[in-house]
């Protein structure tokens, strides 16, 4: 127990190592832009004197008209992301933060939907192809997985798009609210999810199966399941209560690698089914040029990656006992 509370206190020690290196890194790269948020928040026509305003009022200038030195200016958007406030965007000067609250709700339930999904399929055909090792059951799912590894998300969206009209239009498109538990009821939400979720889910599914498989594959070869069987102790016995537990901690590892391809696919997922999502604000930040959009999104995904990651990892703890006793 002292270990395995060692190594989560380790775990929780690195959050806010990396989360400041995540800000360090998103700040500096979007420093870089030669967009002028002045000029993108109040348009061709603003005056010198408004512009100025802005800048002074968002922390870009003192009040002299001086620039702000970049590194003061991270400083001050650090304190601003511990207070909860990631900046303004446009002429109304509305809440970034505000805006990312309502649409990084629909992004993790669209991944984690994705991931049940995937996990739901992807575990039972990589056992299923294990145990029916070289034989027709194996083949065709090693076939599968390798047609679902290699299928564009992007075009199996646009596919599953073109479906989706024919069956129900409402199912890929229109103003439904999309947030369970907030306006949706759970019929809804499933017309909406379903198919951005199984597009996201298919390429993972193709992964897991074969990294499953593999390492179902091996623990089945070990001389504990050999002596175990030669006792005469039925396969499906062995399977279920030793090889499955001992065979899930390579799978998992991968999974929760997994969830930062799944949380970066969402994005994309969301714009091709119009979902309003962490993707449909990095595009809108994007095409507007509101720097301060495309910075709070791009951290916000990045943060979820890492504490996601981290859970992952607590996971692997409690279901790896080696690693415990390390």
């Amino acid at each position: 127990m002292n270990n395995l509370l060692r190594l989560v206190g380790r775990r929780l020690i690195a959050l806010p190592i990396m989360a400041i290196g995540v800000t360090i890194l998103v700040f500096f790269i979007m420093a870089m832009s030669p967009v002028d948020p002045a000029r993108a928040a109040l348009g061709e026509s603003a005056t010198p004197e408004a512009m100025l305003q802005f800048r002074i009022a968002n922390g870009y200038a003192y009040p002299d008209g001086a620039p702000v030195p970049l590194f003061v200016r991270y400083w001050n958007y650090l304190l601003g992301l511990l207070a909860g406030d990631f900046g303004s965007y446009g002429q109304a000067q509305a809440s970034v933060g505000e805006w990312i609250g309502q649409a990084l709700p629909v992004t993790l339930q669209l991944t984690f939907f994705g991931l049940i999904i995937a996990v739901l399929i992807s575990f039972p055909l990589g056992v299923l192809a294990a145990i029916y090792r070289d034989r027709w059951p194996d083949q065709v799912i090693r076939v599968l997985s390798v047609m679902s590894i290699g299928t564009p998300s992007f075009w199996l969206g646009a596919m599953l798009v073109l479906i989706g009209l024919k069956v129900y239009p409402g199912m890929v498109t229109g103003a439904q609210p999309v947030l369970f538990g907030a306006g949706a009821d759970f019929g809804t939400w499933l017309m909406r999810m379903f198919l951005p979720a199984l597009t996201l889910a298919i390429p993972v599914i193709g992964q897991m199966t074969r990294v499953v498989r593999t390492s179902m594959v091996e623990e089945l070869d070990r001389d504990y399941v050999r002596t175990a069987l030669g006792a005469g102790i039925p396969k499906r016995v062995v399977i279920g209560r030793n090889v499955l537990r001992n065979a899930l901690i390579t799978p998992v590892t991968v999974l929760g690698l997994r969830v930062g391809y799944l949380m970066g696919g969402a994005v994309v997922i969301e714009i091709i089914f119009n979902l309003n999502g962490m993707g449909q604000v990095l595009l809108k930040g994007i095409q507007q040029n509101w720097v301060e959009v495309v910075q709070g999104a791009a951290l916000v995904v990045a943060l979820s990656f890492i504490i996601v990651n981290i859970i992952v990892d607590m996971l692997y703890l409690l279901i790896n006992p080696r690693i415990r006793a390390v």
